[in-house]
Order: structure tokens, then sequence, then C-alpha cells
């Protein structure tokens, strides 16, 4: 087929680019083939790993109410082990933890509480934060109650914490910090929150609202 001289221009120049920057093309669209392949792999390995943890945690729930915490414990282990990227596996931490402290294996649910702090997103860490310093209270182990209170929570905890602190305080005899403490998490629950008269008993037992000291003027 015959060209006019413009095409015939417009091919060598194409001939040209193609010869200085073919090879960096070709490489270019090589890499993006490959990023994208792996892309749907790891999306695909994703769900496959999401739905095997799912499996496992429906698993490990009927074990923990069938209060099982042999196999509780050993489904968690495994969730921990092979999903532990999957939100499955602090959730998985969490119930057996439960399930541990039932059956009065302390070592055990404190253990599964630790592994969600090290591992959870905040909002998990914020929950194992919490149980473990049920635990340690249990334990009276208060200093290390109150300093893991004193971690960080996110904001929608406060109020269970500071009741959590008054608790600890309480067992400590330090009756004036724990006023001030269940009147702190009265201050932060809205008047429907589920725990507010249980908080509202507590501050009434050990003599009310802490007193307000008032400054000269």
């Amino acid at each position: 087929m015959a060209y006019d001289l413009e095409e015939q221009e417009q091919i060598a120049n194409f001939k040209a680019f193609w010869s200085r920057f073919g090879n960096l093309i070709t490489w270019v669209v090589i890499i993006a083939l490959a990023a994208y392949a792996g892309w749907n792999f790891w999306g695909s390995h994703q769900r496959k790993q999401t739905a095997e943890a799912s499996a496992l945690y429906d698993e490990l729930v009927n074990a923990s109410q069938a209060q099982d915490n042999a196999k509780t414990q050993r489904i968690a282990g495994d969730v921990e082990s092979k999903f532990g990227s999957t939100a499955y596996a602090p959730m998985s931490a969490l119930v057996a933890a439960k399930a541990a402290f039932d059956a009065n294996d302390l070592k055990t649910a404190k253990a599964q509480l630790q592994w969600a702090i090290d591992h959870g997103n905040d909002e998990y860490k914020s929950i194992a934060r919490l149980r473990l310093s049920g635990v340690l209270l249990d334990e009276k182990a208060y200093d290390q109650a109150l300093a893991l209170l004193n971690a960080d929570f996110l904001p929608q905890f406060a109020a269970e914490v500071q009741d959590r602190k008054g608790d600890v305080l309480v067992a400590q005899s330090k009756i004036a910090d724990a006023r001030t403490a269940y009147q702190a998490a009265l201050d932060k629950m809205d008047k429907n929150h589920p725990g507010r008269q249980i908080v509202q008993v507590k501050l009434d037992a050990i003599g009310g609202a802490p007193a307000v000291t008032v400054k000269p003027a």
C-alpha cells in the first residue's frame, strides 16, 4: 500500500519513538498487568481468608455457648494463628477470654485479652483493656488495673473506664477518689445509658457525690 509523504513521515516518527521508548512502555504495561493480577489474587485470597475465619468463628461461638472451654481455646488459637489479619481474630480472642473467665481459667483469659490488645484495632483494644482491668481487679492486682485504665481508650468508653476506676479505688479503700471516679462516669453518661442506675447505686453506697470545694472570694 502506498503512503503519501505525510503518512510516511508519521510512520517514521512513530518508529523513532518506539525505538527509543518501546522497551520502557512494554515494561510499564507488564508491571501494570502484574500489579492488577496481584491485586485480584490478593482480593480473592482475602475473601477466602475471611470466609474461612467466619466459619471458624461460628464454631468458636457454638463451643463457647456449650461451655466447652478447651474447644473454644483451641479454635481461638487457630483463628489467631491462621487469620490474624482479619477482624475475626480479636473477636475470637474476646469470646475465648470470656469462656476462660467463666471456667475460672484466669491465666488464659488474661492471655486472650492481651492478644486482643496487641493485635486488635482501637475498638477491640479498648474493650480488651476494660475487660482485662476487671480480671486484674478480681485478682486484687489493683495497681496493674489502674495502669491499664490509664492507657488510651476510645472516647465512647470514657464512662465505663471511670466506672471501673471507681471499682478499683473502692477495693483499695480510696473512697474519696472512688466518689470522684463514679461521678465522672455519671457525668459522661446520658440519661438513657443502661449502666447509669448501677453507677448511681455504687456512688450512693459510698456516701454520694464528692464534696465540692468552694474557693474563697
